[in-house]
């Protein structure tokens, strides 16, 4: 549970301020997908790995590769850094992990719009706390019950 929310919120904001940027949505291609010359020099740099089954990638592979690597060349280098470090994480998570974290993110695909931002406003404020505030709180919410811990997820739904 301590990893699900150490990670899922850094992963979920990381993901809706990724999906909002216009560089998310600079690399739009027809139904023949992308094709390799299309990417810049800085683009193929990165994706290097593909290029020999570039072509046999699926059109929306290639277009999510496409958005992330320039998203990523967008990127300032200390949200690179972070990015990475977020990755590294992921990486480092079991197999049932990444399937809640995955299913937590669904569900707060799902939720209403005005709903997320709230979530994403908690989030924010919680960052700005000083990081032993951070800890003390992580350490009060993993000593409650469960009931405990459904009754505080309620009243926060509420404020």
């Amino acid at each position: 549970m301590t990893i699900r929310l150490t990670c899922l919120l850094p992963l979920l904001l990381s993901a809706a301020l990724l999906a909002a940027t216009p560089a998310a949505q600079a690399i739009e291609s027809g139904p023949a997908g992308v094709s390799w010359h299309e990417l810049s020099p800085e683009q193929q740099k990165l994706l290097a790995k593909f290029e020999s089954r570039w072509a046999q990638l699926p059109l929306a592979r290639q277009q999510s590769l496409a958005r992330g690597s320039q998203r990523w060349l967008n990127m300032p280098p200390e949200q690179r850094q972070q990015a990475k470090q977020r990755f590294q994480r992921w990486q480092s998570l079991d197999v049932e992990q990444r399937r809640a974290m995955r299913r937590a993110f669904n569900q707060f695909k799902k939720l209403p719009p005005a709903e997320q931002a709230r979530i994403r406003e908690n989030y924010r404020r919680f960052q700005d706390l000083p990081p032993e505030q951070r800890q003390k709180l992580r350490k009060q919410f993993q000593q409650l019950t469960p009931e405990q811990r459904q009754r505080l997820r309620e009243s926060l739904r509420k404020q």
